[in-house]
């Protein structure tokens, strides 16, 4: 019995010692790829990151320490070591870009705010409408709206200047949060329909057969389910009227500017002598929107992808 049994197991053992070769050759080709992999992200994130380190690195040198050939280099002296002849230090950057741009900064959150959800609810509606209520010529409005998205900035700066003065609308952030809501809703009814497209029929239709409508169906069924649609039209409005410059310089003025204006009153009051305020301003500038990318990035990139597969 104990010589049949090991007559038996011989010809799997053998199988099992030629497959040892190519899985080991499997497993090293894998691993070679997910070498080369890490090696080409670690290569791209340099590349990304390299503005940022000048911005960083430039931010803490006094002026008398900033010239293109020393761009790369490390600070001479940290800000916390004395300057000599008690000139002024890295954190003196700091402290002047934070002079001038935090009142812009909490203005730009008055308007990006704002504009970031209203327009993102208005987008749910228009959305919510054209996906699932549909009404005669619904293609053609939806046609409409987006073509909203492709009309450039340039195009409509002197209509918009001319009609805001014949209005006489004040050259601050209300008439800017006025204009990024009605610029933000094409691409924000784009993603809510895309994204309402996938909800199934059946829920729509037990909505309507308890007696549900429009705009019961949509606050108690549809809000709830719209969350990755929401993040992403919320990240991507706030982005956009955070960093907007054009409708900034045109629709406001420098004391009642965002703080992309105040940031490029800073780089040119200063005629660039002082290029490390300059880049502690940038820093500033943008960091609360590196916060949100960092908080909801995720939830950025899941939303849009469940809206991108909608048809």
């Amino acid at each position: 019995m104990s010589v049949s049994t090991g007559l038996q197991k011989k010809p799997a053992e053998t199988a099992a010692t030629s497959l040892m070769p190519q899985r080991s050759a499997l497993r090293a080709r894998a691993g070679l790829s997910r070498t080369a992999k890490y090696v080409l992200l670690v290569f791209f994130l340099i590349i990304v990151l390299m503005p940022v380190y000048v911005l960083i690195v430039t931010s803490l040198k006094p002026p008398q320490d900033v010239n293109p050939a020393t761009s790369w280099g490390l600070p001479v002296r940290w800000p916390w070591e004395p300057a000599f002849e008690g000139g002024p230090t890295g954190f003196d950057n700091w402290a002047l870009a934070w002079n001038a741009l935090s009142a812009s900064i909490g203005r730009t959150f008055l308007l990006a705010i704002p504009a970031a959800l209203i327009a993102s609810f208005l987008g749910a509606m228009n959305g919510f409408v054209l996906a699932r209520w549909r009404f005669p010529y619904a293609d053609v409005v939806f046609t409409f709206i987006l073509f909203g998205m492709f009309i450039p900035y340039q195009a409509i700066m002197t209509p918009l200047v001319q009609m805001k003065t014949s209005l006489g609308l004040p050259s601050d952030v209300s008439t800017l949060l006025v204009v990024h809501v009605i610029y933000g809703l094409p691409i924000c009814t784009l993603i809510f329909r895309n994204y309402y497209a996938g909800i199934p029929h059946e829920l729509m239709e037990a909505a309507r057969m308890d007696g549900s409508g429009m705009l019961r169906t949509f606050r108690s069924i549809v809000l709830p389910l719209s969350l990755p649609g929401f993040v992403v039209t919320i990240i991507w409005q706030f982005t956009s009227a955070w960093n907007d410059f054009l409708f900034a310089l045109f629709l406001s003025n420098q004391n009642e500017g965002p703080v992309s204006l105040a940031l490029n009153n800073l780089a040119q009051g200063a005629q660039l002598a002082n290029y490390g305020a300059a880049m502690a301003g940038a820093l500033l500038a943008s960091l609360p929107t590196l916060v949100v990318y960092i908080v909801l990035g995720k939830y950025f990139i899941g939303g849009l992808m469940s809206g991108s597969v909608k048809s």
